[in-house]
């Protein structure tokens, strides 16, 4: 249990434990959800732990002689105008002109010369750059740099503890050396736009306080209490600044870029970070980032450590309290993260940890994407690197869409906000993509988007070529939608984007001669050859037709329009099975049954959308399962995700909860293994590898998914409950209809279930194959028993 606000006795306590003795290592279920190891840090991807406050994502490692915190703030990206004066979004001028040869060459069944000509004339433009990594205009996510906090040495540590609570988003680092005792603090603070990093010891001590950066610096001063380090970055000169005050009972000299701190028992770090990076279509910049941080740190002017812990307390409950998860009874083992994992990757049962990875999921969107920050992209908030995997970009062909898969569900309806404020200012950019390369209406976006607006086609096919990324996007603005129930947002912001997504694949879906529309040409996601109808194209477009037809009906708008969408939709080539049964991944039954590709990318229509179903068609489920069984169980971490969603929406419970336990089996690797490399670092990151957040992401949402689905617009409770979990409860998830549901099962079985909507409505609530319609008051709980489905 948590109040929202710290009382002054908590507060007093919290300060008071900074003194006490070390404790046994907690046991109790009741106890916070915590990561938790016995030595310092040596990687920062597997073994360094994550806080953030939504701008800003650090990782500190705990070392005794000296912490590393490295931090990154999310609209810190190399690319783009500034590293290129030639940038253009990756546009060239008139590619469409070679589109009809293309699908000349494919209706001749020349796929060889179809896919040789698409790959030369519709591909985006980069510029290749020799003197700065990345190595293009693309760009890439930067990470700002490390602060360094250098302590006495004084021997060899004892009662280490290094420690992660999630329950109340605070990092904790605890030891004695040398007969003094040392603790830390660390946490984001998200209403102060500040980051938090205490040091504490029971005796005077000398620091040294240093900041690294691998980009250019600008200027760097030390003036009353405050640091200031300004800087660029190299290759396309984009500004930023860090600030940090310190509030410390010692003495403070500065002298070569470090702070030296003596006779100091107490060093708090408030900090902060700004650039000068805009999210706006075609510039990207004009911040006063400077302005930012003088506008932050008076903010934080007299606010000492508890009142800031009280506001971060505050604030961070007020989210994540919203959901708590039980499975079982058992205490969590008294022993360290990194070997509880392993004991449970041998085969050791634990609910509690099985709890804390689909929490921990929950934490670290709550620590990324808050409104008013850039949103997610494939490490969240957290880079070290100036070169990351894959330019630590916004991935649309399934990778930012799946690290947003929890946000509705696990009813963090807020976090997902981000996305949607990016969503919105892509589509500028994305309409010249969609008329310079398709000569279509509407806006697109492909594989990889970086923040500079680059919508257009990756420069190599097939992985560049994925059109269908504004669809996919559009589905998320619709699920705000669904879920909430905010028909100013579906007005105002979801509607205006999904009508124009819609519109391209009006114009861009073409007659096969036999009736029907089909996506030419096009390319299953990073897997197979060019294709007159990749089976995913063709579904992303009757998700996004339909889901706008729906809601200009809602709205009582553009009825013309809406038949027009309904009409392209229902003559979209239908979903195919093919000879052994599988759902065809492409127009073509070419699907190969001993192929294990990660992507299964053709299910789509069974997760995340809703055009398949155990009840509503069958076939096409049976036939999505045959072509699951055939991919297997292996994959990379967000491969893994996926299947446990999969699974989940397939009611198999059983095999979504294997899935799950792979996602969290451990890996040592930072390489890439795109085959079955997927896991989970001793930090609990998802490995890809190397470290993506998506694996996290999706395994909440798969866990979600498991309890509760409601996508056909029946509430389906337990749907998919495997035999791992007999008894448990949850509560606070969500269901479409802005319906927040709570239930309790024992022996297998749902004991009662509590549902609460903020509007009186009438729902059809399904317990396995029993169905009953339920009456929900505005704003009053009401709950059934077991009993009443029988």
């Amino acid at each position: 249990m948590h109040n929202t606000l710290l009382s002054s006795l908590s507060l007093l306590l919290f300060a008071a434990t900074a003194l006490a003795p070390l404790q046994a290592q907690p046991t109790s279920k009741t106890a916070p959800l915590s990561l938790w190891y016995d030595q310092p840090a040596k990687e920062w991807m597997t073994q360094a732990l994550p806080i953030g406050n939504g701008h800003v994502g650090a990782m500190f490692f705990g070392g005794t002689d000296e912490e590393r915190i490295q931090f990154s703030e999310g609209s810190l990206w190399a690319g783009g105008k500034g590293a290129n004066a030639d940038y253009n979004f990756g546009i060239k001028k008139e590619a469409h002109k070679h589109l009809p040869e293309v699908r000349e060459l494919l209706a001749a069944g020349k796929l060889k010369e179809a896919h040789a000509l698409a790959n030369k004339e519709l591909t985006g433009a980069i510029h290749e750059k020799k003197e700065n990594t990345p190595s293009s205009d693309f760009g890439a996510q930067q990470t700002v740099g490390d602060l360094f906090i250098k302590m006495p040495s004084k021997g060899a540590a004892q009662n280490y503890r290094r420690e992660l609570n999630i329950s109340d988003a605070l990092g904790k680092v605890q030891y004695e050396a040398g007969g003094t005792r040392f603790e830390r603090s660390y946490f984001g603070n998200y209403p102060a736009k500040v980051m938090v990093y205490r040091f504490t010891s029971s005796t005077p001590e000398t620091y040294s306080i240093r900041f690294e950066t691998p980009h250019a610096k600008d200027y760097e001063r030390f003036e009353g209490k405050q640091y200031t380090f300004g800087g660029h970055l190299k290759d396309n000169h984009q500004e930023f600044e860090t600030v940090y005050r310190i509030d410390t009972d010692g003495k403070t000299a500065f002298s070569d870029g470090v702070l030296t701190v003596t006779g100091a028992r107490s060093i708090v770090l408030i900090h902060t970070v700004a650039t000068d990076y805009v999210m706006k279509f075609p510039d990207y910049k004009g911040n006063d980032y400077k302005k930012a941080n003088a506008a932050t740190m008076a903010g934080v002017a007299g606010k000492n450590y508890a009142s800031l812990v009280a506001a971060q307390q505050k604030d961070y409950h007020s989210l994540f309290d919203r959901v708590a998860l039980t499975l079982g009874n058992a205490d969590a083992p008294a022993i360290p993260t990194d070997q509880r994992q392993k004991a449970y990757s041998a085969g050791q049962a634990d609910g509690r940890l099985e709890e804390l990875y689909f929490q921990y999921g929950r934490y670290l969107m709550i620590s990324s994407t808050r409104p008013g920050t850039m949103p997610m992209s494939l490490q969240g908030k957290w880079n070290d690197s100036t070169n990351p995997p894959w330019a630590n970009d916004y991935h649309t062909n399934i990778n930012i869409q799946m690290l947003y898969w929890p946000a509705e569900v696990t009813n963090l309806s807020e976090c997902h906000v981000p996305l949607m404020d990016f969503t919105q200012s892509i589509v500028a950019p994305g309409r010249l993509a969609a008329k310079e390369f398709f000569n279509a209406k509407g806006w697109i976006v492909n594989t990889m988007l970086n923040a500079y607006g680059y919508t257009s086609p990756g420069w190599d096919f097939p992985w560049g070529f994925f059109p269908g990324g504004a669809a996919w996007l559009s589905q998320h603005l619709w699920e705000h939608y669904a879920f909430t129930n905010d028909k100013a947002f579906l007005k105002n912001t979801a509607y205006p984007i999904m009508k124009e997504a819609s519109e391209f694949w009006m114009d861009y879906l073409t007659d096969d001669g036999r009736g029907r529309l089909v996506s030419s040409p096009s390319y299953s996601p990073e897997h197979g050859g060019i294709s007159t109808g990749a089976t995913m194209d063709h579904e992303m477009a009757w998700d996004v037709l339909n889901n706008t037809a729906e809601a200009a009906a809602i709205l009582g708008v553009d009825q013309d329009f809406a038949q027009k969408a309904r009409s392209t939709r229902d003559k979209i080539l239908p979903l195919q099975i093919g000879r052994w049964k599988q759902l065809q991944e492409w127009r073509e039954d070419v699907d190969d049954s001993t192929n294990h590709h990660r992507h299964v990318s053709h299910l789509f229509a069974l997760h995340p959308g809703k055009q398949i179903s155990n009840a509503q068609t069958p076939a096409e489920a049976e036939a999505a399962r045959v072509s699951l069984n055939a991919r297997g169980d292996d994959g990379t971490g967000w491969s893994l995700a996926w299947k446990v969603n999969f699974w989940a929406r397939l009611q198999d419970g059983n095999r979504a909860h294997k899935l799950f336990k792979s996602v969290l089996r451990p890996v040592a690797s930072q390489g890439t293994n795109m085959a079955d490399g997927g896991g989970s670092y001793a930090n609990l990151l998802c490995a890809h590898p190397p470290f993506q957040l998506d694996g996290n992401m999706g395994s909440t949402a798969g866990v979600a998914e498991m309890l509760l689905q409601s996508q056909t617009g029946v509430i389906e409770l337990l749907p998919a409950l495997p035999d791992a979990w007999p008894t448990g409860s949850v509560k606070g998830l969500k269901a479409r209809g802005n319906v927040t549901v709570d239930e309790v099962w024992e022996n297998g079985k749902l004991k009662t279930v509590t549902l609460t909507s903020a509007t009186a409505q009438k729902r059809v609530l399904k317990y396995g194959s029993k169905t009953i319609d339920a009456a929900l008051a505005a704003g009053k709980a009401k709950t059934w028993t077991a009993n009443d489905f029988r």
